[in-house]
């Protein structure tokens, strides 16, 4: 498990290229987000993937995705006029929605479901990321099972550094602002429906979801 320290305020180009290098033969990485940290691999590499429920200590829930832009959205998932709606209103954001999944999306990601949670973070680093690499990533929190998510970059090593299986790359940004995971909205039905609360209070939610 290799750490590299990188300052979110200065040149990081290193750190992007040397993740990239590493996404590209299928590795595994901790990144930070404009939530918490995350630990990512080609979202569309079945083998990368397995390897995060390895090191997560995961068997059976599925993983969210970042893209980039709508145009990747477009991509992976089918939207109609109301989840594109709702969409445009979110990202980029620290909302994560469930929609109906394209085939190229691996079934392992959806641990077999019919749809995937997606969204489009609001953070510069993973916007060159995402556009440096050209493929969405797995972005679930960096943490194990069981354990909070946090922004907090040592306890995540230590707590990583104990598995049997390790991400092959940590970007260490140093501490992350507070934040929580981000909310997850259920889109893939006629009304949608708030799975997690996150950074945003419910009755805002309720107004950006016009109920």
């Amino acid at each position: 498990m290799r750490i590299i320290k990188i300052d979110l305020n200065h040149d990081y180009s290193f750190a992007i290229k040397e993740a990239i290098d590493i996404l590209k033969m299928g590795g595994t990485i901790v990144y930070p987000t404009d939530t918490v940290y995350g630990l990512g691999c080609n979202a569309l590499d079945e083998i990368a993937v397995r390897h995060i429920f390895d090191i997560k200590n995961r068997s059976s829930k599925p993983l969210p995705i970042l893209a980039r832009d709508m145009k990747w959205v477009e991509e992976l998932v089918s939207l109609n006029d109301q989840q594109r709606k709702l969409a445009n209103k979110f990202w980029p954001g620290k909302f994560t929605l469930v929609l109906p999944k394209k085939d190229i999306v691996p079934p392992i990601v959806t641990t077999g479901l019919p749809t995937v949670g997606i969204r489009i973070a609001d953070h510069a680093f993973t916007d060159k990321l995402l556009g440096a690499f050209g493929y969405p990533l797995v972005s679930t929190s960096a943490n194990v099972s069981g354990e909070p998510a946090t922004g907090d970059i040592d306890s995540i090593i230590a707590s990583l550094s104990t598995q049997p299986r390790r991400p092959d790359l940590v970007i260490d940004a140093g501490v992350l602002p507070p934040s929580n995971s981000s909310v997850v909205i259920d889109c893939s039905t006629d009304k949608p429906k708030v799975l997690r609360v996150g950074p945003s209070k419910p009755e805002d939610l309720l107004k950006l979801l016009d109920i």
